[in-house]
């Protein structure tokens, strides 16, 4: 007899609209905004631009009644304090640190809400799948989420390094190009051995997950 237990979830179009949007609001967007700007008009009008990319997201949310997500909120303050730094000190050096710094803070962030009952990672993570009460509430996902906050600590000091070293050695159009490529194959990297841990950890307790309502009785 299968005493497995079956979580549907919502279908795979909706998931990744789900998770591609924040994406693209809070990380994809403002850098090629940034980019384009600073290419044609300069590197004061390309903070600004940036900057007001982001805020216009977050308004445009708000006015729609719509769930402001927490990866929004913490890249806009986060690209506020950039943009000041930015703006007083004219260094595209300085600009670009601090996101690289950024990076081993939210490793320092994951490991101190490791003893929560839901740490950081897992609320982030609800930004990018609208995953069902039933499964967050789980005993064992909860701790699932716990023992992957190290392997994205790991995830993001590893990133944070490889940037700092990029950024001392490149200019600014090559450093916006190899770290984001960079960037972006680690954390697939991360993202890929996440979801296997995912399944793993699931088929573990006996759940298994499967994508789009069930068929009717």
């Amino acid at each position: 007899m299968d005493h497995r237990s079956t979580i549907h979830l919502p279908p795979i179009g909706s998931l990744l609209r789900h998770a591609v949007r924040p994406l693209c609001e809070s990380t994809l967007a403002p850098l090629l905004v940034f980019w384009v700007v600073f290419t044609y008009v300069g590197f004061d009008a390309g903070l600004y631009a940036a900057l007001g990319w982001q805020a216009l997201a977050i308004l445009r949310r708000v006015v729609m009644r719509e769930h402001v997500p927490a990866i929004l909120v913490i890249s806009i303050l986060l690209l506020l304090a950039r943009t000041l730094v930015g703006l007083f000190t004219g260094s595209a050096f300085l600009y670009f640190l601090q996101p690289t710094v950024q990076n081993f803070v939210f490793a320092l962030a994951l490991l101190a809400t490791l003893g929560l009952k839901r740490p950081l990672l897992a609320k982030l993570a609800d930004d990018f799948c609208a995953f069902p009460p039933a499964l967050t509430g789980h005993p064992g996902v909860e701790a699932f989420f716990r023992r992957v906050s190290l392997l994205w600590a790991a995830v993001f000091t590893i990133n944070g390094a490889v940037t700092i070293v990029v950024l001392a050695t490149q200019t600014v159009g090559d450093y916006l190009m190899v770290s984001t490529a960079g960037s972006y194959s680690v954390v697939a990297l991360g993202i890929g051995t996440s979801l296997w841990w995912f399944r793993r950890a699931l088929a573990g307790h006996g759940i298994r997950l499967r994508i789009g309502a069930p068929a009717p009785a």
